[in-house]
C-alpha cells in the first residue's frame, strides 16, 4: 500500500469535486473559494504524484498536507464556518512552498 499516492488521489478527488460545487452550486465570494481551493489542491495533488515518481516523498507529503491545509480552510469557509478560520490558509500555503523548496533542494543533490 503507498499511503502517499492515496492520499494525492483522494486529495485530487476533494479538489474536482469542490470546483464542480463552486462552479455549479455556490455564488459569490463562497464560490470564489471553493474555485481557489480546487486549483490549489488539484495542482498539489499532481505534484505529490510528481515527487513520489521522483521518489521524493517528502516533498509529496508536504503537498498534500499543506494543499488539504489552504484549501479545506477555504471549503469550511464557503460552507459557513467562521471567517477567522481564513487565518489558517497561510499556513497550509506555507507548506505547499515548503514543499517546492524541498523538491527544488532534491534536485539539486542530483
Amino acid at each position: 500500500m503507498n499511503a502517499l499516492l492515496i492520499a494525492a488521489a483522494l486529495s485530487g478527488a476533494l479538489a474536482v469535486a469542490a470546483g464542480a460545487f463552486g462552479a455549479h452550486g455556490a455564488e459569490g465570494k463562497a464560490a470564489e473559494w471553493l474555485r481557489t481551493g480546487g486549483l490549489y489542491q488539484l495542482i498539489h495533488a499532481v505534484a505529490a504524484l510528481a515527487a513520489l515518481r521522483l521518489e521524493a516523498k517528502g516533498p509529496g507529503w508536504l503537498f498534500v498536507a499543506g494543499s488539504a491545509i489552504f484549501a479545506c480552510s477555504l471549503y469550511a469557509m464557503a460552507l459557513g464556518a467562521p471567517r477567522w478560520l481564513g487565518a489558517v490558509t497561510p499556513v497550509g500555503g506555507a507548506l505547499m512552498i515548503g514543499g517546492w523548496l524541498w523538491l527544488a533542494w532534491v534536485g539539486m543533490r542530483g
